[in-house]
């Protein structure tokens, strides 16, 4: 039996992160945490050890690319894929390819749809 695909979402959005957890863990396929502030979400990462986590740019505490180098910094967190999902993105930007990467990360445009969402986490972690 395998077990499901832990992802830590850190967003400021309370509601989008309500959504993201309800719409991934509604196939069974996922098991969700969040945090709505950048402390929170290196914090829950270093914790949980999540296989993805989906990381919004903009946030009033720290910017996504802060809480993004603080988890390579870390040994522990270091190789977790960071899914950045942001508004500042569109469509137009992002394409499937290698180019479609901030640094060693993946982006994805808000509003994202969750059969985008769920392909994307599982294309992420089936690259070696």
């Amino acid at each position: 039996m395998t077990r499901n695909v832990k992802v830590l979402v850190i967003d400021d959005e309370v509601d989008f992160c309500y959504f993201v957890k309800k719409n991934l863990m509604h196939d069974g396929l996922f098991d969700v945490i969040t945090a709505t502030n950048g402390k929170d979400g290196i914090e829950l990462a270093e914790s949980e050890l999540p296989d993805i986590i989906l990381l919004d740019l903009v946030m009033p505490d720290m910017p996504g690319e802060d809480v993004a180098a603080a988890l390579k910094d870390n040994p522990s967190t270091a190789n977790i894929p960071i899914l950045y999902i942001t508004a500042l993105a569109t469509k137009d930007d992002v394409v499937d390819r290698e180019e479609n990467k901030i640094g060693n990360n993946y982006i994805l445009p808000k509003p994202v749809r969750t059969k985008k969402l769920i392909e994307t986490i599982l294309n992420i972690l089936r690259k070696p």
